[in-house]
C-alpha cells in the first residue's frame, strides 16, 4: 500500500494508461509546461513529450472538440477541464456530439474520451466557479459520469474511464487534492457503475458521492456518538450508470435513507436517486427520503456565508435525526 494524494492518484493512473497505450494523450489549459493548475499532470511532459501532453489556448469549445475528432479517429483523448464550471463554455460540444456520436452514425464512430476536473465549491471563487455539474451531464444518455475525492477509487475508476469507448465525464474535487489515502500497489480498475459502502449502519443510509462522503462520514461518527444511531455511508462514485442495486439493498436493509448532494435542490442528482428508491423500495421505507443540498441560491463569495449554503455535518446530523425519529 502506498500512501498518495488524489493528484497523485489520477497521475498515477494517468501516466499508467499512457505508457499502456499509445493512443492515450493528456490535453487542457497548462497540462504541460505548468504541470498542471493542480499539479495533477506534473512531471507527465517530460516522460511523454509535448505531443502526448498538450498543452491548449484558453478556448474550452475549441479543445472539447479537437478531442472529440482524435476519439473519432481512433486516439483516446484525456481531456482537462480547469473547473467543471468552465465545461459550461464547451456544453454543446460535450452533450450534442461526445454522447450522440454513436448514436447518430448507427454505432460506425465510438467516442472513448474523458473529460475530467473538479467540481463543486472550492474557497472564495464566487458562484461562477462554485457549481457542482453531476445533474447538468447525468441528464443525456450516452454520457457516464464519476464523481468521486478518494484517491483509491480515484485511481481505479479513471484507468476504468480511460478504458471505456463511451464518453466518460469525470469530477473531482478541487479541495481534496491534496487529501491522502491507501492506494494498493498493483494495478488495479473499479468498474464504472459500481457504488462503495464506506461506513456501514442500520438505521439510515446517507448517500452520497465526491467530497461530501468525508461530510457524511464525519456525521456518522457524531450521529453514533451522540444519538445512538447507526448511520450507513453509501458512495455512489459513478452517478451514471447509477448502482441501483447496492442502492436499493441499502433501502432495504436499513429502512430509512438520506441523500447528501453538493449541488441545487431542483432537479438534482438527489431527486432522482429519492424517486427511484420510493419507486421501487416504498414498503421497506419507514420514513420519507430526505435530502440535504445546496442553499438553492448562487454560491456567496464570503466565507461565513458559503458555510451556510452547502452541505454540513450539522445539516446532515439533522436530516438522519428527522427520518430515524419518524
Amino acid at each position: 500500500m502506498a500512501q498518495l494524494q488524489l493528484r497523485e492518484a489520477l497521475r498515477r493512473a494517468m501516466t499508467e494508461e499512457m505508457r499502456r497505450d499509445e493512443r492515450v494523450f493528456l490535453m487542457g489549459e497548462e497540462v504541460a509546461y505548468y504541470d498542471g493548475a493542480y499539479k495533477v499532470s506534473q512531471g507527465m511532459l517530460a516522460e511523454f513529450g509535448e505531443k502526448r501532453v498538450v498543452d491548449t489556448p484558453i478556448a474550452e469549445n475549441g479543445f472539447a472538440g479537437l478531442g472529440i475528432g482524435a476519439a473519432m479517429a481512433g486516439l483516446r483523448p484525456i481531456v482537462e477541464i480547469m473547473t467543471w464550471n468552465f465545461s459550461l463554455v464547451a456544453y454543446d460540444q460535450i452533450v450534442n456530439n461526445a454522447a450522440k456520436i454513436y448514436q447518430m452514425t448507427a454505432g460506425s464512430y465510438t467516442v472513448p474520451i474523458v473529460f475530467r476536473g473538479p467540481t463543486g465549491a472550492a474557497e472564495n471563487l464566487g458562484s461562477q466557479h462554485s457549481q457542482a455539474l453531476e445533474s447538468i451531464y447525468a441528464h443525456f444518455p450516452g454520457l457516464k459520469v464519476v464523481s468521486t475525492s478518494d484517491p483509491a477509487d480515484a485511481y481505479g475508476l479513471l484507468k476504468s474511464a480511460i478504458r471505456d469507448d463511451n464518453p466518460v465525464v469525470f469530477m473531482e474535487s478541487e479541495l481534496t487534492y491534496g487529501a491522502k489515502g491507501e492506494v494498493p500497489d498493483e494495478e488495479f480498475l473499479i468498474p464504472l457503475g459500481k457504488g462503495a459502502i464506506k461506513r456501514d449502519g442500520s438505521d439510515v443510509t446517507l448517500v452520497t458521492w465526491n467530497k461530501q462522503v468525508h461530510t457524511c462520514l464525519e456525521a456518522a461518527k457524531v450521529l453514533e456518538k451522540e444519538h445512538r444511531i447507526s448511520a450507513r455511508v453509501l458512495d455512489l462514485r459513478t452517478i451514471r450508470p447509477l448502482d441501483e442495486a447496492l442502492l436499493y439493498q441499502c433501502a432495504a436493509e436499513t429502512h430509512r435513507m438520506v441523500v447528501v448532494q453538493e449541488g441545487f435542490p431542483f432537479a438534482g442528482v438527489g431527486a432522482e436517486i429519492a424517486a427511484r428508491v420510493q419507486e421501487t423500495c416504498f414498503d421497506h421505507l419507514d420514513a420519507p427520503i430526505l435530502r440535504v443540498c445546496n442553499r438553492d441560491v448562487p454560491q456567496p463569495y464570503a466565507t461565513n456565508l458559503e458555510k451556510l449554503v452547502v452541505p454540513s455535518i450539522e445539516r446532515v446530523v439533522d436530516a438522519a435525526r428527522s427520518v430515524c425519529n419518524r
